[in-house]
């Protein structure tokens, strides 16, 4: 599905406007998630990935973290379900793969557990209240086949 948008790796500093939008949309007017919990000082030293429409237009994100942590990802709502998010945590795993950072980790809402798992993280605690909403801490499992960016070649 990834012939409808493009995925990029940019800094806080040249696409803070559009990543500060997308994570507005879905986390603060759609989750409720207060401002000052969802902008938390750690964009600046971060790695962003952003999906955009072939018409340019930012539809998703998320945040990579030095640590191998994967975080702040997004769609807006009208891109869900066609594969950006997909696209999104397969760039992101290669990315890490790439700088030989492990394990690569998340927290999830437990609503997208499901998500995950398809890419090979499995839950790695029990669910937590985050910012209001129930989440988990899940890990890629490095000796999955199954995994988005697994490639032998």
């Amino acid at each position: 599905m990834s012939n409808c948008f493009d995925i990029q790796e940019v800094s806080w500093l040249t696409h803070e406007v559009a990543l500060t939008a997308i994570r507005k949309q879905v986390f603060i007017v759609e989750q409720r998630v207060p401002l000052a919990l969802e902008l938390d000082g750690l964009d600046q030293a971060a790695v962003h990935l952003l999906a955009f429409s072939h018409q340019t237009e930012p539809i998703g994100c998320a945040r990579l973290l030095g640590d191998g942590s994967v975080g702040r990802m997004a769609v807006l709502k009208s891109w869900r379900g066609l594969g950006a998010g997909t696209e999104l945590l397969k760039a992101a795993i290669a990315h890490y793969k790439q700088k030989n950072i492990l394990p690569i980790t998340l927290s999830a809402q437990t609503h997208a557990i499901p998500f995950y798992q398809k890419a090979g993280f499995v839950v790695s605690s029990e669910p937590y209240l985050d910012a209001g909403i129930m989440h988990v801490d899940m890990q890629l499992r490095m000796d999955t086949q199954s995994y988005p960016g697994n490639n032998p070649d």
